[in-house]
């Protein structure tokens, strides 16, 4: 069975290809089009998967959607009676039915030739039930409670779910207009982050404050004890004026979708160009711990009703690490997954997966321990490129280009890394979801003080504020770090011991902690070689981790990173087999 699953006219527009039971690739549509979360139809995206499964569109059974639009009818009508929201409310709905009804029109608009001979089907699939099987189905779980958290999809904010073998039993929703997601979103906007997105930031940014705002906070979402919760809608807008919202052929802009209430209570909202106050800071330290609060409430509950010591989570909520990173302290479960592409883009995947386990015969698909389920290169496309590069043929005494054993290049980069140099390490296929694992990375020292400083001026050029993420290898997690965790897709954030915290300053945050990425040899066998190359010359078996990119989207091919190496002040660059550097 082969089933194209897809994550359209939303951000993280994404495809996946799965072909009896075998993700066989996934990728967002942002890094073939080089614009961040684009919104739309992931036309490249699913172009890339088809070839990389040696496809024809023809051969596909089925064409899955993670959106519903005929999902929660009774509820949506039921709440346009009772609330009577504005004109520009029901709009933004009927734009958002009519975009995800005409998949059918895009295909054929895109693919004439190939649709031509299609005769699957299309389905949709509802858009927590996607996050859910994205979520379970690839946990490698036997059974465990699932837990689905976002803004919104198909009217619903939270789904929890309890799956046992290949069935999902769904146990309890929080239907529009309350979420937590839209809680988080409302307070990151007002803050002075109002891209899509952004809300990552401002978890950084709580670390630097403390929660005195907290009981102001709880009365603008409150919950019941029951795990449930509901905002206090004098708060908020998109209930009743609607939001604007661009979800089609590009970056996704959304509007502000919180009242005058929350300026009346809080103060006047940041601009986006003004300073950051402590009065922001612990904003953003008052809103993380009201939401973990939150969080921590359905996460009790769903053990009370589940009894399962595993937790599969998803939906964007889930990128959430600070919360990640203390369940097991504030919860009963004793094991966590968290897919990589938690979010939106997951559901790509998750639509496919919930197809597939249709079909109680089918055998569940193992634990995910990998992410590069993107494009590959060869060396010899990337020595095709460098030979016909004009900046390394005319500026040849600027750098020295080599082609060395992988023996050698682990060996002098990991020297170069040692030397604090900054260097670019692309490889193999692309990863899937928005963390940089090892594969599209540029990768540190992580002992030098100065290090984030160093990154921000050569190349990154973002808020002082924001962490950068350690990656290390997996024996040596409990080492420095308050845990034994696994965590190989960097979504959860555990408190560094103290002892180490001067050792490695580049990668704890100011609250003492780190976002966790452990590695090991069976899930990326040239990054560990690197780690532990590393970790052989200083004693520390950690590299600083970060995106290999500058303001846009991870790179994907050769050609972005080469351009991204020569447009900046990074030092190195291993493209592969080769061994770039500036003299």
């Amino acid at each position: 069975m082969i089933i194209l699953g897809l994550n359209a006219y939303h951000g993280d527009a994404s495809a996946c290809l799965l072909k009896d039971g075998k993700i066989v690739a996934a990728a967002e549509e942002e890094r073939f089009l080089r614009v961040k979360h684009w919104a739309g139809f992931p036309a490249l995206a699913i172009r890339y998967c088809l070839e990389e499964g040696k496809i024809p569109l023809s051969d596909v059974h089925v064409i899955a959607l993670n959106r519903d639009p005929s999902a929660n009818v009774f509820r949506k009508v039921l709440f346009s009676v009772a609330r009577r929201p504005g004109f520009s409310f029901i709009r933004d709905r009927l734009k958002n039915a009519a975009r995800t009804g005409k998949i059918d029109a895009d295909f054929r608009s895109t693919f004439p030739d190939e649709m031509k001979r299609f005769h699957g089907e299309f389905r949709n699939v509802q858009h927590h039930i996607a996050h859910l099987s994205s979520a379970f189905h690839l946990s490698g779980y036997p059974e465990a409670a699932v837990c689905s958290v976002d803004g919104f999809g198909d009217f619903v904010s939270l789904m929890t779910a309890v799956g046992m073998g290949a069935e999902l039993q769904v146990l309890d929703q929080v239907y529009f207009p309350h979420s937590l997601g839209l809680f988080y979103l409302a307070f990151s906007q007002y803050l002075g982050f109002p891209n899509y997105g952004d809300e990552y930031k401002v978890m950084g940014l709580s670390g630097y404050g403390k929660p005195t705002y907290l009981e102001k906070m709880r009365e603008v979402i409150l919950t019941d004890g029951g795990g449930a919760f509901r905002l206090d809608l004098n708060y908020f807008i998109h209930h009743s004026e609607g939001v604007a919202m661009t979800w089609e052929g590009g970056e996704p802009k959304m509007g502000n979708v919180f009242s005058d209430e929350i300026e009346n209570v809080f103060g006047p909202a940041r601009l986006a160009d003004e300073p950051i106050s402590q009065r922001h800071k612990d904003i953003a330290s008052s809103l993380q711990a009201r939401y973990e609060e939150c969080f921590f409430e359905i996460l009790k509950v769903l053990y009370a009703r589940t009894g399962q010591t595993c937790l599969a989570l998803a939906g964007g909520c889930a990128m959430n690490s600070l919360a990640n990173g203390m369940i097991f302290d504030r919860s009963p479960f004793r094991e966590v997954f968290i897919q990589p592409a938690a979010g939106d883009a997951g559901g790509a995947l998750g639509a496919a997966l919930a197809i597939y386990h249709e079909d109680a015969d089918h055998v569940r698909l193992p634990r995910l321990e990998r992410a590069d389920l993107g494009p590959g290169y060869t060396d010899s496309y990337i020595a095709d490129l460098l030979a016909r590069t004009p900046a390394l043929a005319v500026a040849s005494s600027r750098f020295r280009v080599r082609v060395l054993p992988e023996h050698d290049l682990i060996r002098e980069l990991a020297s170069r890394i040692e030397d604090g140099l900054v260097a670019g390490f692309f490889q193999g296929r692309m990863e899937w979801g928005p963390r940089a694992l090892g594969n599209r990375s540029i990768v540190v020292d992580p002992r030098r003080n100065d290090m984030k400083e160093i990154l921000n001026e050569k190349i990154k050029r973002r808020e002082s504020f924001r962490p950068f993420a350690p990656s290390i290898l997996r024996e040596a997690v409990a080492d420095y770090f308050e845990t034994d965790a696994e965590v190989p897709f960097m979504q959860q954030v555990f408190r560094i011991r103290p002892e180490k915290r001067e050792v490695i300053p580049a990668v704890t945050h100011v609250d003492g902690t780190g976002r966790l990425q452990t590695v090991t040899e069976a899930q990326n066998p040239l990054y560990y070689r690197l780690i532990k190359e590393f970790g052989q010359k200083t004693g520390v078996p950690i590299i600083l981790n970060t995106s290999f990119n500058e303001n846009e989207p991870i790179v994907n091919r050769p050609e972005e990173a080469l351009d991204c190496f020569l447009r900046t002040r990074m030092d190195v660059l291993a493209l592969g087999t080769t061994l770039i550097e500036r003299t």
